[in-house]
């Protein structure tokens, strides 16, 4: 009986090592990295604090480029400013597959303008891009939009009358509604029973796809998903989001004027209708559903989360905040809202929200590409379809570009004579031709909140300085500012 138990355990041991052979054949030749177990692949190298750290530990040892396997699968792994430019921009067309996030895989399916590949991606995009561009004619512009949104803002956080709270609603409330404004037409009051609602399912959503559960699923999403688990909350999750876009299309199909498109979904509606006798069409309703919960997830979660930031980073630092403050009245005053082209005299301010989104390293692992040919680099082959995860951390805390990367310092994008600088590791949005659709969106909303909510009001907490904790919560597919209080006393 022993007998027989050893045989079978020593021909299973030799098929999982000719599997793991095999596979590595089937991979073509792959940067180095750590040897895998067959089905585990090198997940005794992760580390317990996440991927990121697990990632950048074995960066030490094998270099920029390295390969890591998630599971069974082989994931190219690009640190550094260089790697990363090189890979993304140099071979910009090779790298512009998207890879998938195992635990929105079920709702993304491959469709909308985020997660679409191949020709159904690049029409999409064109499309989202040439839209979001043309939103201000003949209407509010995108920019005006915004300010609207951030004066309402404004008096919202005067009816708080200095009381101490969390700012994470408000800061939700605002983005949410500037991409509402551009995506749906409308704006919600912030006491709207169903917005409010729509706000706290995304905060849960983000927060358990930034998990240590989520980057667990990761590696095996084959057999986990059969499992309960926070794949499953944020499947529900966005079936409930899903549900309010639907509503939405269906009001819109109702009131659309082809003659006069209010917003992206009429927009879309128009190309739809243009294109209903296409077999082949990309304009149909599942590419629109998950296109408009892409764009509202990433224009409502990113920003808000970047400014939450943000201001707890000011409260921390208070003479930044006071050298903001004498900018803004030097350069705008008191007597009329901050607009865009403020920003070109307003270089102190600019370096600090650049600042900001360098230290919050949002997405630090950016979100996956894949190879769309077989694609020779560095010295290696990367097959087509493999996975690439460009991590944007390494190049935002890259010390040949950044003096000190590990501190918060305005002073890392402002030249000796006060101007701001550009700085090719600064990639919060990342690169190539899948850089942020949103890019322009998100910095104009960045700028005007910042420098209207610090036209109009003081910062002040109940904590002291050395007490305020700008380590982020979270480090998985995003990170986190810890929870924080702050008081907006009018000036």
């Amino acid at each position: 009986m022993m007998l027989s138990v050893i045989l079978l355990l020593a021909v299973l041991t030799g098929l999982l090592l000719l599997m793991a052979r095999d596979r590595t054949k089937s991979h073509g030749h792959l940067p180095p990295g750590p040897r895998p177990l067959p089905l585990l692949g090198n997940l005794l190298q992760m580390d317990r604090k996440g991927l990121l750290q697990s990632f950048l530990k074995i960066r030490d040892q094998y270099g920029d480029v390295f390969t890591v396997y998630l599971g069974p699968r082989p994931v190219v792994m690009l640190c550094g400013t260089e790697a990363i430019r090189e890979a993304l921009v140099d071979h910009a067309d090779a790298f512009s597959g998207r890879g998938r996030i195992a635990v929105i895989e079920s709702i993304s399916q491959g469709y909308g303008v985020i997660f679409a590949n191949g020709e159904r991606w690049k029409v999409l995009r064109r499309f989202s891009l040439a839209t979001m561009r043309n939103l201000g004619v003949g209407k509010r512009s995108v920019e005006e939009r915004i300010q609207e949104e951030a004066q309402c803002l404004v008096q919202e956080l005067r009816n708080t009358k200095g009381a101490l709270q969390d700012p994470t609603f408000f800061f939700h409330s605002m983005t949410a509604n500037i991409i509402c404004s551009i995506v749906f037409g409308e704006r919600f009051s912030y006491r709207d029973p169903e917005f409010l609602q729509l706000l706290d399912v995304f905060f849960q959503t983000f927060a358990l796809i930034s998990s240590f559960s989520s980057q667990v699923f990761e590696l095996f999403s084959g057999f986990l998903k059969y499992f309960p688990g926070s794949h499953r909350q944020i499947y529900e999750n966005s079936l409930h989001i899903i549900d309010f876009i639907n509503r939405s299309v269906e009001k819109h199909r109702e009131t659309l004027d082809c003659k006069a498109p209010r917003d992206f979904i009429d927009a879309y509606l128009i190309r739809m209708d243009k294109e209903k006798s296409d077999p082949n069409s990309e304009f149909h309703h599942q590419n629109l559903i998950i296109s408009v919960l892409s764009l509202f997830f990433a224009g409502t979660e990113t920003t808000s989360t970047t400014v939450r930031y943000g201001f707890l980073l000011l409260l921390k630092y208070p003479h930044i905040t006071e050298r903001i403050q004498k900018e803004i009245d030097q350069v705008i005053g008191s007597h009329r809202a901050p607009a865009l082209n403020d920003r070109a005299n307003m270089p102190y301010t600019d370096a600090v929200i650049h600042e900001i989104q360098r230290f919050a390293d949002l997405l630090p692992n950016s979100l996956p590409h894949i190879v769309t040919k077989d694609t020779h680099f560095r010295g290696y082959l990367i097959p087509k379809g493999t996975e690439v995860y460009p991590i944007l951390n390494s190049a935002l805390n890259d010390p040949h570009y950044f003096e000190k990367p590990e501190t918060f310092n305005p002073d890392h994008f402002l030249d000796v004579n006060g101007a701001l600088k550009k700085n090719d590791a600064f990639m919060p949005f990342s690169v190539g031709k899948r850089i942020c659709l949103g890019e322009g969106i998100a910095r104009a909303e960045l700028f005007l909140c910042f420098t209207t909510i610090l036209q109009n009001f003081n910062l002040a907490t109940n904590m002291a300085l050395e007490d305020i904790d700008i380590t982020p919560m979270e480090c998985g597919v995003g990170k986190l500012p810890q929870p924080y209080k702050i008081r907006f006393l009018p000036r």
